[in-house]
């Protein structure tokens, strides 16, 4: 049985890099409930473990180079996030096919063939991470932002 809290990071990571990639290159703010959902801060105002471990996530990805933002607004968000050049690349570029195959949900299965522009969007990385979303399949999410995240990437 995988960690929970490392499935966690996977799913914030994505919820977070696919509302860059939306706002892309505008720069927004990056809330943490927007993507962990609602916490309330205990009788000393601290925050649950849940939201903190989104907000660390956040932070992992701009340390990492995936995000750039120009402050933390409390725990509760980074002020003026947007991808780094990075990340936008990785995002939109296409993902291995061998991974796009194995990815695919029965909602992907078409018999017609799709247009070369479209197939291409249909296999970048930002496309199955959002498909992996929606799918709201743990597995299917980790699987989508490791590739999408680690892959080809040299080792510091």
């Amino acid at each position: 049985m995988a960690d929970i809290h490392v499935e966690e990071f996977y799913k914030d990571a994505a919820i977070a890099l696919t509302q860059l990639y939306s706002a892309f290159p505008r720069r927004v703010n990056l809330f943490v409930e927007d993507i962990a959902g609602p916490d309330e801060p205990d009788e000393f105002g601290l925050h649950s473990k849940r939201h903190m471990a989104c907000f660390g996530a956040l932070l992992w990805l701009a340390e990492e180079g995936f995000l750039r933002y120009v402050d933390t607004i409390r725990q509760e968000a980074l002020d003026q996030a947007v991808l780094s050049k990075e990340a936008f690349i990785r995002l939109s570029s296409p993902a291995p096919e061998a991974l796009v195959e194995e990815l695919k949900g029965p909602e992907d299965d078409t018999e017609t063939p799709l247009p070369p522009s479209l197939r291409e969007d249909l296999s970048s990385h930002i496309h199955l991470v959002r498909t992996a979303l929606k799918s709201r399949h743990s597995v299917r999410i980790g699987h989508a932002l490791r590739a999408t995240l680690f892959a080809d990437r040299p080792s510091h």
